[in-house]
């Protein structure tokens, strides 16, 4: 490792500047040639400004600018962030592209979307390492978790840069995968010298291959630091509990949702088929009414499709034995009578957020079952945003634009949408998604509490077995048929 031979990175006593926000104080960091490096900071921290400072997107006041090492240009430096996962998101991307596979088109197949690389040398290591060819026919939106993660990383990497930034790499896969991608950037690392710098949220998300730290709290950035001086500082206690008594009776308090039926879901025999590739093969499931469930399983194993359908967003339920609420599904019943009783959040729903809403209105969202906020909200709907909000700690975010808040903030912001009708029926798919310690804790402690309400029912989707709440009393498994 080169630790003394030049800088690829440098900024000095500048201050970040976008036309919002700015950094809080000025900075110091010097990333050296061969440093593995992570930002590490919690929730709305500044991270992300911090990267976006780096990529030279925001000037620098003072007369400042970033300095790049002598032999780097800005084409040298790729970011890759893993939230849009699935191509360009705007408001029809959740109910249309991802389950609705009807409505894609040619431009939807890997092979199209891959940009062309002339060195041949470069392509075939490229798709070695990658196994671009496995998913090469496949269209984008069914490619799983870990093989976007894959894609994405070797679309980054079809120019060859000398330094790659990813934000929050690991949310969202499974264990065998998590140590897929590190394994890859391993490679990366030490068969092709390439730098890494990586942006979490924990320090449980650092890689052993990180070599440096640059720790973000209240937009202030501290200048770079071995690794093994940051993990050697203990972390503060956080208080106990973090949500208060007055706040767990609150939220008992509130008008809820309530179904007459004692069977919240039936799927019997449930088939789901795109093409050749079968997702979920002759299913049963029955959920009844004050039941707490985890849905487990391996990436790709169909956990996030299934959810769709029990939210009545797949219209492949419709050819399925499928009941919610004690009703079979096409009896007449309309999608806005389902959803009504069910509250939820998932990362294609994060997705499909792409438009300029106050934080509040997001929330509102969640009254009306939409994707954004159609029809001016009452005071009393605008009351229960609040007290959600207060509950999930984000009050201080009520009139700040969705789009621009961290992915963790806007992350609380949909959790309270979720919970806003105070739903007989709540479904969280991967909930603690890039949260930083603080919030996982509150966020855990929140469904601890709704779920000790009688009637109350939760599904719950984790790859981590530490994210479960203890009130789950029943489990489902997934396996991912070889058809995928």
């Amino acid at each position: 490792m080169e630790q003394n031979s030049g800088f690829v990175l440098r900024i000095t006593e500048g201050v970040a500047c976008d036309p919002r926000y700015r950094l809080s104080c000025p900075i110091n960091i010097s990333i050296g040639k061969g440093w593995q490096t992570a930002i590490v900071g919690p929730n709305g921290s500044g991270k992300t400004l911090l990267v976006n400072t780096m990529l030279r997107q925001y000037p620098l006041m003072n007369n400042r600018e970033v300095e790049y090492g002598t032999d780097v240009t800005g084409s040298d430096i790729r970011n890759i962030t893993f939230r849009d996962s699935y191509g360009s998101a705007d408001s029809t991307y959740f109910y249309q592209q991802r389950w609705n596979m009807t409505e894609m088109g040619e431009s939807a197949i890997v092979r199209d979307a891959f940009p062309a690389i002339k060195d041949p040398v470069w392509k075939e290591r490229l798709y070695t390492l990658f196994d671009l060819p496995f998913i090469w026919d496949k269209q984008l939106v069914t490619l799983s978790s870990g093989e976007m993660r894959k894609y994405q990383l070797a679309r980054a990497l079809a120019v060859r840069p000398r330094m790659v930034i990813i934000d929050s790499p690991f949310i969202g896969l499974d264990v065998q995968t998590r140590d897929m991608l590190c394994r890859l950037l391993e490679t990366l690392i030490h068969d092709w010298n390439m730098q890494i710098v990586l942006v979490v949220s924990r320090r449980e998300d650092i890689p052993p291959f990180i070599t440096h730290i640059i720790e973000v709290q209240d937009r202030c950035p501290s200048t770079v630091m071995p690794v093994e001086n940051y993990l050697a500082r203990p972390e503060k206690p956080l208080p106990q509990p973090l949500l208060s008594q007055d706040l767990v009776d609150l939220m008992h308090s509130l008008p809820e949702t309530d179904m007459e039926s004692d069977e919240i879901v039936r799927c019997n025999q449930v088939t789901l088929q795109y093409g050749s590739r079968r997702i979920l093969d002759r299913l049963d499931w029955t959920i009844r009414k004050g039941e707490h469930w985890a849905l487990l399983g391996p990436n790709g194993s169909g956990k996030s499709a299934l959810l769709s359908m029990v939210y009545a967003d797949n219209p492949q339920s419709y050819a399925c034995d499928i009941a919610l609420f004690g009703r079979p599904r096409g009896t007449g019943e309309s999608i806005w009578e389902i959803k009504k009783h069910i509250g939820y959040v998932s990362p294609e729903m994060h997705r499909s957020y792409c438009r300029r809403y106050p934080a509040l209105d997001i929330v509102a969202s969640g009254l009306h079952d939409t994707i954004g906020l159609y029809k001016k909200i009452t005071d009393q709907e605008r009351e229960a945003c609040r007290v959600w909000m207060n509950i999930f700690g984000i009050t201080s975010l009520e009139g700040r634009d969705f789009l621009e808040l961290s992915s963790g903030e806007q992350r609380m912001i949909l959790l309270a949408r979720a919970f806003v009708k105070n739903p007989t029926l709540l479904i969280l798919d991967e909930p603690l998604h890039g949260l930083d310690r603080k919030n996982r804790t509150l966020v855990m402690e929140i469904i601890k509490a709704f779920c000790a309400q009688p009637q109350k029912t939760l599904i719950i989707v984790t790859h981590y077995p530490e994210e479960l709440p203890t009130t789950i009393d029943h489990t489902y498994t997934l396996v991912r048929h070889s058809g995928l």
